[in-house]
């Protein structure tokens, strides 16, 4: 009888063609892989120092302009031109400044499908397992690597099953549940482990409420944060890919290192102090700690729904005299469909500033770096000291109701009065 296995087990075994289990180090084909303009520069110039002439398949390399998004200096540039040439002489798929965050549009543009093992220089790229997808973040390295070969070692991840019950309360939303989750396991609970995510609340969620679950799995240290490819991911697939693709999930009786039960029935919502991400207090622990700065957006939270989310809150009101709101939505369609709903003009009359969609004020490389002392609440999924550009500065993370409230009270305000 078949060893019954973990979704990450099955997805190597299958591309191996042999039964493959935790702890095995392998190397395997990867499907597709992905730079951003922090990273690429220095995976293509490893690249050519191996001595490798072309890329190994032009459409399983993506390249994205989305960290310094429009460039900010004479030295970002002259990297987004180095980024360019190998995009003309190798014929990747690219995406320049404006079109979005490399972890929208990697699922976005059907790229990263179920069942596909999926690399990214960059370590957020555990958010396709939203869409069942076994993605994680690599080195550059390893990205140069990659591109010369197609392939790449991995140490086939123990996994951590996370079971989420209950009846999700009102005001409390994706971004909450995994700030909880991260606080109850810590920032390094699941190093290098799998997750698979499971549960009611899970197959109530929509797919974009999910992406945020998964993208900060690795906030507790994990390669990946995968889930069921249910119907609502086929529906979110549908006019995104022509290809064929399997769907995994796990086997009863698969070995798992360790299994957690959550019932988020009385959750309420979440913010995680400075400066770390597993700090993290209920809203009435922290309401009334003034901000001077918030920021909606980022790869966690920069989609359309929860752009809606911000919407709705701060429709007719204003954000406070001396508050600060940054928009960076997470990608141009995003955008786009934002100003057709009516929601970033909602944004803007509420004294919203709208920036290109990408990451420049999460990783503090521009559009928006803090002053000395100043609080921002923010939809990202990092607060370290420094992140937005100021170590003097402190970042507070939570949901995009929680932030969008905050800055009409210019401080941590509980989102559910406003809803």
């Amino acid at each position: 009888m078949p060893k019954a296995k973990t979704i990450s087990e099955k997805i190597f075994s299958d591309h191996l063609k042999r039964d493959v289990e935790a702890g095995e180090l392998v190397i395997v084909d990867v499907d597709f892989m992905m730079g951003q303009d922090g990273t690429s520069p220095l995976a293509i110039k490893t690249f050519e120092e191996l001595g490798a002439n072309s890329v190994f398949d032009s459409k399983r390399i993506a390249m994205v302009i989305d960290h310094n998004s429009p460039s900010p200096s004479e030295k970002v540039s002259a990297l987004h031109k180095l980024m360019r040439n190998f995009r003309n002489q190798n014929n990747i798929f690219f995406y320049d400044i404006g079109d979005g965050i490399c972890h929208q549009l990697v699922p976005e543009q059907g790229h990263a499908l179920p069942g596909q093992i999926v690399i990214g220089a960059d370590s957020h790229t555990c958010t396709y397992g939203a869409i069942n997808c076994f993605s994680t973040g690599v080195g550059s390295t390893d990205l140069a690597i990659a591109m010369a070969s197609g392939k790449l070692w991995f140490k086939v991840p123990e996994t951590i099953k996370i079971f989420i019950n209950g009846d999700l309360p009102f005001g409390v939303y994706s971004k909450d549940i995994i700030l909880y989750i991260i606080k109850e396991l810590t920032a390094n609970g699941a190093t290098y482990k799998a997750i698979e995510f499971e549960g009611n609340v899970i197959d109530e969620l929509s797919v974009d409420a999910r992406f945020t679950l998964s993208n900060m799995a690795v906030e507790m240290g994990a390669k990946v944060g995968l889930m069921k490819a249910d119907d609502k991911v086929l529906e979110w697939l549908k006019n995104r890919t022509y290809k064929e693709f399997k769907t995994y999930q796990s086997d009863d009786g698969a070995k798992y290192e360790k299994i957690y039960n959550f019932d988020v029935s009385y959750l309420e919502p979440q913010v995680a102090k400075p400066h770390t991400v597993d700090n993290v207090s209920s809203i009435s622990e922290v309401e009334g700690i003034p901000i001077q700065q918030g920021l909606l957006g980022t790869c966690t939270n920069g989609r359309l729904e929860d752009l809606r989310i911000a919407a709705k809150i701060l429709k007719g009101k204003k954000i406070g005299s001396q508050v600060r709101l940054i928009v960076a939505p997470a990608s141009r369609k995003i955008l786009l469909e934002a100003i057709d709903e009516g929601v970033i003009q909602t944004l803007i009359k509420a004294g919203a500033t709208i920036v290109a969609p990408g990451c420049g004020p999460c990783v503090g490389t521009h559009n928006g770096v803090p002053s000395d002392g100043e609080n921002v609440i923010s939809t990202a999924n990092r607060n370290f000291k420094g992140r937005m550009g100021n170590n003097k500065a402190f970042i507070y993370l939570a949901s995009p109701a929680t932030v969008a409230a905050s800055c009409i009270e210019g401080k941590i305000t509980d989102p559910r009065k406003y809803l």
